[in-house]
């Protein structure tokens, strides 16, 4: 390509989006683009009010599905907390940690520092790696102490984490002695209500914690929500078709906010690919398969060929059975031979179990439990798909492992 052709790219105006940014799930809309989340946004706001003042805020369990407004809510809170605070006087700290990229301990604590931390005045590093646990907990006490009256620190996605203590230290910052001026409050955020049953008896004391759900969003309110950031686009550009259709996807998937608005810019990246002056149903319809695929290869993303082959396997099963959840059993038999095709290792029962305990825990599969009846039956677990099975084929097709098998060579 000449550099004339690059400069006709550069030079271009982009003929779909105006203001892009407004379909980005990380986007902090302003107040009145914040939909249906009244209740929530009052909530929180008083859980964390005596921050703003420099006094101590009550840890935070906020939990709900994917795309409900959870981290939105948290962070714009929190934001407007720090404008108001600042107003005041109050030096207030805040923190967003995603623990599916901060998984470890360490890792949070590394983040949690670096983020806080101004080294023009604190005079502390915080390397990114080679330091001790309790060195860079040390690091991130000092830093709180000689730059912060009070902390707040959202840990999003913390059932991703691979321990709790990070809790435990955080919520006991104070009362143990390791600060002494600065109030450290935590917003702790899960997609699994049944998160807080993993915590041993002296977190939970030590957090004394609030929760709160966030429920889904109803198709009205994912229409008002696209609306409000309908101005990403260009006058004209969408159909009267594509916010309705985008906002009937995202509440069959338990009203996701975040995949409607993905389905939106993913259709307008299509129209713009197209040369279309318009976002059509066609796009939408096109731009949903584009999302589903997109979320579900992010999910996938590393695992194992033996993870990727008892999925498969449970696809297959979805695909040609009437029913949608199917036992370790059933999935095994199918596994076995899917692992044949590969021509390679067949895990064991009980392994393979694991694998598909695994995927839930990473949301790639769902998980019923059905008690047996009659006499000695016990509970067997069960397991489904969370997207259609044409999906996680097509997705699993990418790897070339995977990807001369045919599923009608299946006899399920």
């Amino acid at each position: 390509m000449s550099q004339s052709s690059l400069g006709d790219i550069w030079a271009s105006p982009d003929a779909i989006f105006a203001r892009k940014e407004l379909l980005n799930i990380d986007h902090i809309p302003e107040e009145d683009r914040i939909i249906g989340r009244d209740d929530e946004i009052e909530d929180l706001a008083s859980q964390i009010h005596p921050a703003v003042r420099g006094g101590s805020p009550r840890n935070t369990l906020i939990y709900g599905k994917t795309g409900t407004g959870k981290s939105l809510v948290a962070k714009h809170v929190t934001q407007s907390a720090q404008k108001f605070a600042k107003q005041q006087g109050t030096k207030m700290g805040r923190v967003y940690i995603d623990c599916t990229q901060s998984a470890t301990e360490t890792r949070v604590v590394i983040n949690t520092a670096h983020t806080l931390n101004n080294p023009d005045k604190t005079g502390i590093s915080i390397p990114v790696t080679g330091l001790a646990t309790d060195v860079y907990y040390h690091r991130l006490w000092q830093i709180l102490d000689e730059l912060y009256d009070v902390a707040i620190i959202i840990l999003d996605e913390i059932d991703k984490l691979k321990d709790n203590e990070i809790l435990m230290q955080l919520s006991r910052a104070g009362e143990s002695g390791k600060v002494d001026s600065c109030k450290v409050g935590i917003i702790a955020i899960s997609n699994k209500i049944s998160f807080k049953k993993s915590l041993d008896e002296r977190i939970l004391s030590s957090l004394q914690d609030r929760e709160f759900i966030f429920p889904p969003y109803d198709a009205n309110q994912l229409r008002a929500i696209m609306r409000n950031r309908a101005d990403a686009f260009h006058d004209g550009v969408l159909t009267d078709d594509a916010i309705p259709l985008s906002a009937a996807f995202a509440a069959r998937e338990h009203g996701d906010a975040r995949k409607a608005l993905d389905i939106l810019r993913n259709a307008g990246e299509l129209a713009k690919h197209e040369d279309s002056e318009q976002v059509q149903e066609h796009h939408v319809r096109d731009a949903r398969e584009k999302a589903d695929i997109d979320r579900f290869s992010q999910l996938l993303e590393g695992q194992p060929t033996q993870a990727k082959a008892a999925v498969y396997a449970l696809s297959l099963l979805a695909e040609h059975e009437r029913d949608n959840e199917f036992s370790t059993r059933e999935i095994y038999d199918v596994y076995k031979t899917v692992s044949d095709e590969l021509d390679m290792d067949t895990l064991s029962h009980r392994r393979m179990h694991d694998r598909l305990s695994e995927q839930v825990f990473l949301d790639i599969l769902g998980e019923s439990e059905r008690v047996g009846r009659g006499r000695g039956q016990g509970v067997t677990n069960y397991y489904f798909l969370m997207e259609d099975s044409h999906t996680v084929q097509k997705v699993i097709h990418q790897d070339s492992r995977f990807e001369d098998l045919d599923n009608t060579d299946f006899r399920v």
